[in-house]
């Protein structure tokens, strides 16, 4: 805003630059579409590690050649994937188990649990209720549990109103990444494990003899005794101490911890006991008449809930992968998830038909048009030999588009699962190489020759020649190498539409690679001249912001020529922009590049020079 002057002197006033820089975008963040284990159904999540993986989908597993593509890429330099996991439509339940109440009249259900995700991996969620909270008579806490007894997650102050602040389908369907929760009745679940009576504010005779059961199996001991116990307990808390002391004091079985774990816990006039196990049929049992005068025989419940029922998905199938692009689901999933460069679908290699195949590259090119990605396509499994490739590749004319990529034969790795050799579909692995490569020397870089090496790969189901490469790469087959002293890697950088027989300008992977790069920075980078005035002063920030970014690609090596004249050039000005665009609304902007081409073919000449006698 203009400075308001009132005294004579000087002013000093902060101006805004008028430069905006254009910030480059990434590069080699994949995306993976198909089966896991478990996982958000057509649902894209960001990973930065298998670790990651492991955690929201479960890891490898032999069904899933999607968990193994994302293994070998982050084992080759890969950062940065999305996953999207699709089944097949109509198969996978979720593990799920219904709580009951008996605070009523009559046991009935009041919340049913499932687990987040459909898959087998439910099967494994424990769930523990108790009462012990500030309110003991109106609220509960819950508590996730993994097969092993360790917590998961945990909810406190639970309560079965919908009004209530602490709502449990409310906090637990925002708050858990496990479980959700419906309520289906009145009153609150029953607590996990043996609940007593309510004790009077005099604690009765505690020199009994008590039998407990635990599962299978009984043990004697006597509750409080004068001579070794000390003083008496005087309310619940101490009564809770006592008896878990005693509990824990008495021997286990051969291969039991139900006894050395157990827990006693007081909540309002109440003590609730639990076996330090996991197996829902270690129930806690107190027999006989003194443990009924006690009150110990009141509730029995298990000592968690486990879920079940839960059932994997079966693998999507060519409609499942392409998905639907009103529901968001399979490869239209990411449509609207930002800065996603490469697209993997290692699961289309298997497939029997090739048809069902070309049906899903077709469908996965048209994407990567629309969001400038690029598809890296896996040869089909059957082509086990050069012979085989050479006749199977004329299917691919109908789906040759300069945004994929196709690579032969694939890779010979250890499956960590059972220690042996077997074959694998090369995108994942490709996918990590691009990454290392983009990140060492540029997205302008080819992806191959001797820094390209495949790691973890102990070799190639097909062994290529250099007259069988010469007569796969004219093709625009991407061969997979393996040279001594270097071992197993990628030999080859050329698109789809790279065929000799198609001369096109997108030939190569780099030079397609790097204009989609340009494209998506300029189109972001230039989302503030949007409603500005369109005028020359416009233009010249625009020929100035636009060359500034050029200019820093063609420092880095980008583009041809010894001078930005002749790598670059940006104009916008009255001769791309008419008054009818003016009026329209519209400024043009015309950015020409020169990207450096890969080396691909070496020649040296070598010329045998005759003796020469000095006169």
């Amino acid at each position: 805003m203009p400075t308001h002057t009132t005294y004579p002197g000087v002013y000093v006033e902060e101006l805004p630059s008028s430069i905006r820089s254009i910030t480059t975008v990434t590069t080699s963040v994949t995306a993976f579409v198909g089966h896991t284990r478990r996982g958000p159904l057509n649902e894209p999540v960001r990973i930065t590690s298998f670790a990651d993986f492991e955690r929201r989908f479960g890891g490898l597993t032999s069904r899933s050649p999607v968990s193994y593509a994302v293994h070998q890429f982050f084992g080759n330099g890969g950062a940065v994937a999305v996953i999207v996991r699709v089944a097949k439509a109509g198969s996978g339940t979720e593990a799920q188990v219904t709580l009951e109440s008996t605070e009523g009249r009559s046991q009935c259900p009041v919340l049913t649990v499932h687990a987040k995700e459909p898959g087998v991996w439910g099967d494994g969620l424990r769930l523990a209720v108790d009462h012990d909270t500030p309110c003991p008579d109106e609220t509960f806490n819950l508590q996730v549990l993994d097969a092993h007894g360790t917590a998961r997650e945990s909810f406190t102050g639970l309560s079965m109103d919908p009004g209530s602040g602490r709502f449990v389908e409310t906090v637990v369907n925002a708050g858990s990444s496990l479980i959700r929760g419906a309520a289906v009745g009145e009153g609150r679940p029953d607590p996990s494990g043996t609940v007593s009576k309510p004790f009077h504010h005099e604690l009765p005779d505690l020199t009994v003899e008590l039998t407990v059961k635990i599962g299978e199996v009984e043990r004697e001991f006597t509750l409080y005794d004068p001579d070794c116990d000390g003083e008496p307990p005087c309310d619940v808390t101490e009564l809770a101490l006592l008896l878990e002391h005693k509990l824990r004091s008495l021997p286990d079985a051969p291969g039991k911890h139900a006894f050395a774990g157990a827990q006693v816990i007081s909540f309002g006039r109440r003590i609730q006991v639990v076996g330090g196990s996991t197996d829902p049929g270690d129930v806690v049992r107190f027999l006989g008449e003194c443990a009924n005068d006690l009150g110990l025989e009141a509730s029995v419940n298990p000592p968690v809930f486990p879920l079940c029922g839960g059932e994997d998905g079966d693998p999507p199938g060519p409609r499942d992968l392409i998905g639907s692009e009103a529901r968001k689901s399979g490869l239209q999933a990411l449509r609207d998830i930002p800065d996603v460069n490469l697209l993997a679908l290692p699961e289309l290699a298997s497939y029997a038909s090739v048809d069902d195949q070309l049906t899903v590259v077709s469908a996965a090119q048209r994407l990567c048009q629309e969001r400038r990605m690029f598809l890296l396509v896996d040869a089909p499994a059957a082509w086990g030999s050069v012979d085989a490739a050479r006749a199977g590749i004329g299917a691919f004319d109908a789906v040759r588009d300069n945004h994929a990529a196709l690579y032969f034969p694939h890779l010979q790795l250890t499956d960590p699962l059972t220690g042996r050799l077997r074959s694998f579909p090369p995108s994942g692995a490709l996918a990590g190489v691009i990454a290392r490569t983009d990140g060492e020397r540029g997205v302008w870089k080819a992806p191959a020759g001797t820094e390209a090496r495949l790691a973890g790969v102990h070799g190639l189901t097909v062994k290529l020649t250099d007259r069988e490469n010469g007569l796969l790469n004219p093709l625009g087959i991407n061969c997979l190498r393996t040279f001594p002293m270097v071992g197993p890697l990628v030999w080859g950088a050329r698109t789809l539409q790279g065929s000799d027989a198609l001369d096109s300008e997108w030939k190569y992977v780099p030079v397609r690679r790097l204009a989609l790069h340009v494209e998506e920075s300029l189109l972001r980078g230039l989302q503030w001249v949007v409603f500005e005035p369109n005028n020359e002063q416009l233009w010249q920030q625009i020929r100035l912001n636009a060359s500034a970014y050029l200019h820093t690609l063609f420092e880095k090596g980008a583009f041809q020529g010894g001078t930005p004249r002749q790598a670059y050039f940006v104009k916008c000005d009255k001769d791309t922009t008419t008054e009818a665009d003016v009026e329209n609304g519209i400024v043009n902007v015309v950015v020409g590049i020169a990207p450096v081409k890969p080396a691909e073919f070496v020649i040296v000449k070598i010329q045998q020079l005759a003796g020469q006698f000095d006169l």
